[in-house]
């Protein structure tokens, strides 16, 4: 199996405390692969540590063959954090001009992520003035600019309604599956999000507890959902 994201041995130290424990962690090529555990966990961390901007303390991450943080990375990897990572004050489409030309994008770029995620019609709206879920896929437009082979998205549906959460999905899964496939790795404290996802990575107190797809995870614990499992897998780690 080829893994567009390796992670050996990773330690991570933040103000004397262990925040990651020796994780150790593959990402498939075109896979939708779900980082899950509850708040706190370490999953922002872990994810840092993957686009290269969380200083480590042991440990090696590679993405794409590269060691994480490579320049040659900068325009093969989109990252969206929790929080917008766009300007309020300007436009949607005064946003994706500014990082298209970052990135040396086509000057016809904007245009396609805008439609990729939706947001048609919003495009000369600031973007202080859109909803939270508007937001978000403004930040998630300006991660899909260029040609990214692999995106890490932190909590991107938090606080959004079930509608807007199943159609990002659908999305993400329609990235995963193009002709040149998108590499997913999306976090969540969302258990039911499971489901949606092709892989899986379970995480508790800064460890990986499991790796596999949903399917093999439920058939190894005897679980009927993916919290059940992570209830299993957290006794059994006891």
């Amino acid at each position: 199996m080829n893994y567009a994201v390796e992670v050996r041995g990773l330690r991570v130290i933040r103000g004397g405390q262990t925040v990651l424990h020796d994780v150790s962690a593959q990402v498939p090529v075109g896979s939708v692969t779900g980082l899950l555990g509850p708040s706190g966990c370490g999953k922002t961390t872990l994810m840092r540590s993957i686009v290269g901007v969380q200083k480590v303390a042991a440990g090696e991450v590679r993405v794409l063959g590269m060691p994480a943080g490579s320049a040659a990375l900068r325009d093969r990897i989109g990252y969206v954090t929790q929080a917008p990572s766009v300007y309020g004050d300007l436009s949607m489409r005064e946003n994706l001009r500014y990082f298209a030309s970052v990135l040396g994008a086509p000057r016809d770029d904007p245009e396609r992520v805008v439609a990729a995620v939706g947001m048609e019609g919003k495009e000369d709206a600031r973007v202080d003035r859109l909803s939270g879920g508007q937001r978000a896929r403004v930040s998630l437009a300006a991660a899909l600019l260029g040609t990214p082979q692999v995106l890490v998205l932190d909590e991107p549906t938090v606080g959004l309604d079930p509608v807007l959460r199943a159609e990002l999905w659908g999305l993400f899964h329609r990235l995963a599956e193009a002709e040149d496939p998108v590499t997913l790795l999306i976090s969540s404290h969302v258990m039911d999000e499971a489901s949606r996802c092709t892989r899986l990575l379970l995480m508790r107190e800064g460890r990986i507890l499991a790796s596999d797809t949903p399917e093999a995870l439920l058939e190894q614990t005897g679980s009927a959902d993916i919290e059940g499992a992570f209830l299993a897998l957290v006794g059994a780690a006891s």
